[in-house]
């Protein structure tokens, strides 16, 4: 039996994930719009074998936002882009469910699959950015549980028009004639709560079946959309403990739901800060947590915590008792507030933290340090690997490339070179039967 290996994902977020990455001086600060940028950044991580490039998106801004969410590339163009610059990384993209439609998705990301010959995977989301309701003719988003309902029902239908043409329906012989073979095409004639569609898609089979799904939301109504559909869940915790039980949950979930928890990969959001000693990462990480603008800060803080207004409060005090509601992103919500509580976080304290990594968890130390904090977590049932996410590219990536990756591969955790050429290939993951294969009533 094959040994167990870590995998490993790279969450490209323009500049970096730290909201003042873009002043540094290492950094292209047009690094949002630059597709020389991400061509190199993607190269470096295809180098170092890692799993899949992840990026995330929004439908609307706040002006005191992160910058990457100020102005960026639609992900799906740019996936198409960096299909062609890469030939074994996965390239996976978050799409909406609350704002698009299920033909539309279906369609984009089996051209994706198309295009970089099974790499892709798709991110489900149900938006929670409240703001996204005005730009799309609604004067508020739909609730949590509505938008988890519709979700599922979303996925659902692209999953049956992923499966309209079998893999042999396309004949294309040129000396008959015949290009498809009718009776492997199947039409979806969907009729459900949320949506009618027919179909079939006009996007063949894709040589990994499909792409892969993912999911990040880790409400009880994310984790059980999961449970029923993810194959990779991307989520966030501080501890190895909540990491430990928020694994296992998700794990139980999915065998009640009929499905090989193996087959259902858990990558924690990390932040790595590498330095010859903990000290030095420390450091590093502090000249840039010393470029942050205050008001800044605070309004990003704000976003996550339902729009409290922090003006009435002071600074190096504790966070409030009474946090608003929202009916925007929850579990990250109380992953925050529960961050401040448990370290005794002041607000200018808790700002910062919340303007470097977003609520993930952050290492410092030396290359072996870091290895053995990842290896902590991966062979004590608190992951199957992570979603790195770099304060600021490409600095930070090099180094985890050159200095982490040799050691982890040393120990036999992580991979020397690609297993395959698909996604699911490199992540272990069976490919998808399809819902026709039993479909006996075309035979009379």
């Amino acid at each position: 039996m094959a040994k167990r290996k870590m995998k490993l994902g790279l969450f490209l977020m323009g500049a970096g994930h730290h909201i003042a990455s873009w002043r540094h001086p290492n950094v292209r600060a047009d690094a949002y719009e630059s597709i020389e940028f991400y061509t190199e950044t993607a190269k470096i991580a295809e180098a170092g074998k890692l799993d899949m490039l992840f990026m995330s998106d929004g439908l609307s801004i706040n002006e005191l936002s992160h910058p990457s969410e100020l102005v960026r590339f639609e992900p799906l163009t740019l996936l198409g882009a960096l299909s062609m610059v890469t030939k074994n990384i996965g390239l996976a993209a978050t799409a909406s469910t609350t704002y698009n439609e299920p033909f539309h998705i279906a369609r984009k990301f089996a051209s994706i699959d198309h295009m970089s010959s099974g790499r892709s995977a798709w991110n489900v989301v149900t938006s929670y950015y409240e703001g996204e309701a005005s730009n799309f003719s609604r004067k508020q988003h739909l609730d949590h549980e509505t938008r988890y309902e519709r979700a599922r029902e979303f996925v659902d239908v692209v999953l049956g028009l992923w499966d309209s043409w079998d893999e042999d329906a396309l004949v294309r012989n040129k000396e008959t004639g015949v290009y498809f073979d009718r009776e492997n095409l199947h039409t979806l004639n969907h009729n459900g709560t949320y949506f009618s569609v027919k179909g079939p898609l006009n996007a063949s089979k894709s040589v990994q079946g499909h792409p892969v799904i993912i999911q990040a939301g880790s409400s009880d109504s994310g984790i059980q959309l999961a449970s029923e559909t993810a194959e990779v869940i991307f989520t966030a915790q501080q501890t190895l403990e909540e990491a430990q039980k928020f694994y296992q949950k998700v794990k139980n979930k999915v065998r009640s739901a009929g499905r090989n928890a193996d087959h259902v990969l858990i990558l924690p959001g990390i932040t790595p800060i590498i330095g010859e000693t903990e000290e030095e990462a420390r450091a590093k990480f502090e000249e840039l947590q010393d470029l942050i603008v205050p008001e800044v800060g605070l309004d990003f803080l704000s976003d996550y915590l339902g729009g409290i207004d922090f003006s009435k409060y002071p600074l190096d005090g504790p966070l409030p008792e009474k946090i608003p509601s929202t009916n925007g992103n929850q579990s990250r919500r109380q992953l925050i507030i529960d961050l401040a509580r448990r370290e005794n976080l002041t607000i200018r304290q808790l700002y910062k933290r919340v303007a470097g990594s977003r609520g993930h968890r952050m290492i410092f130390g030396s290359p072996i340090q870091i290895a053995d904090k990842l290896e902590k977590w991966f062979r004590n049932s608190g992951a199957d690997g992570f979603n790195l996410m770099f304060p600021y590219y490409s600095d930070l990536l090099v180094e985890f490339v050159e200095k982490v990756v040799p050691i982890l591969q040393e120990r036999g955790l992580f991979r020397e070179e690609y297993e395959g050429t698909t996604l699911r290939e490199n992540l272990g993951l069976p490919k998808p039967a399809s819902r026709y294969e039993k479909d006996f009533s075309k035979i009379q």
